[in-house]
């Protein structure tokens, strides 16, 4: 098993700076859950103590029935860690680094060669196997970086940021290996400030801000927070501008540069607008609605955009 639970969970360093604040996050036995948030929110600091590399100064990790500490060598075992700063070993091949690795965690030879072939062949690097990692792309690095941490056939892989500066060939292959894994039934943590692997990825995100989770659910059950399903502008032009009382009627408008902005009010139905558009002779094709994003979420929750 491994469910992950982080327990009212807090990392003050000892210049009294604090990384993280009562973080309270639980992730079921096979689920893929994201964590995001702009950089610098603590995410990376999580994960370093969900692997036990970072001290807890408050709350509680546990794996399954194990409770995470420094010094829990079998709550390790059960980590796979992809942290954002590459760990290879650049002047020799790409096989002999795996099999470095491999030898960490005291794998039987067969087991190892084994899955060394197989991981390879999975993200596309077995024809590389031989070449030094220092003649790979920034790309494949990250895919061989992956399967590193893979070796010990962990169930509980935690994901920093592993796309960072990555060729979309690369970032597709890396989604759709962890895709796999996860339905083999590995739990995955990944963190991002890319809402666009949010959507592809996850069957849960948690929203971090100041190192505490703001927001947690689907992206559908957070998109459902939002006051609208919709944001409905009309296009400005000769023929709507002299209309701007009529529209009035159905909420606030903002006036943009090429178009008004409707905040609707409460009982807003969209059918109301276009039949008054009809009735007006205007046509329908000036009024263009915008299904919320987890962008317009994360502004909504935080003040502030994602990347700021």
């Amino acid at each position: 098993m491994a469910r992950l639970d982080l327990s009212s969970v807090g990392k003050v360093y000892e210049d009294g700076t604090r990384a993280v604040a009562d973080l309270s996050i639980a992730v079921d036995d096979g689920e893929f859950l994201v964590l995001v948030g702009p950089s610098g929110c603590g995410k990376t600091t999580a994960l370093r103590m969900v692997a036990g590399l970072e001290t807890i100064t408050e709350g509680e990790i546990r794996i399954g029935d194990r409770r995470v500490t420094r010094d829990n060598l079998e709550s390790r075992k059960m980590i796979g860690l992809v942290p954002q700063s590459l760990a290879l070993y650049d002047e020799i091949p790409a096989q002999e680094n795996l099999e470095i690795f491999g030898s960490f965690y005291h794998i039987e030879k067969k087991v190892l060669k084994e899955r060394i072939k197989e991981r390879l062949e999975a993200v596309e690097l077995f024809d590389r196997r031989k070449d030094k990692v220092q003649t790979f792309s920034g790309g494949m690095k990250r895919r061989l970086n992956l399967i590193a941490s893979l070796l010990h056939d962990p169930p509980l892989l935690l994901c920093d940021e592993p796309t960072v500066g990555v060729d979309p060939q690369s970032r597709n292959a890396i989604f759709e290996y962890l895709m796999m894994l996860n339905r083999q039934g590995k739990t995955i943590v990944y963190t991002t400030h890319y809402m666009e692997e949010v959507e592809r990825l996850c069957n849960r995100l948690a929203i971090i801000d100041f190192g505490k989770v703001i927001a947690e659910g689907t992206v559908d059950e957070l998109l459902a927070t939002l006051a609208h399903d919709e944001s409905v502008f009309i296009i400005r032009n000769d023929a709507t501008n002299k209309r701007m009382e009529i529209f009035k009627q159905f909420g606030a408008i903002v006036e943009e540069e090429d178009r008004f902005e409707l905040k609707p009010h409460d009982g807003f139905r969209l059918s109301a607008l276009f039949s008054v558009f009809e009735t007006n002779g205007l046509s329908t094709t000036y009024i263009e609605l915008r299904k919320p994003t987890l962008e317009a979420l994360f502004l909504n929750l935080t003040g502030r955009r994602l990347r700021d």
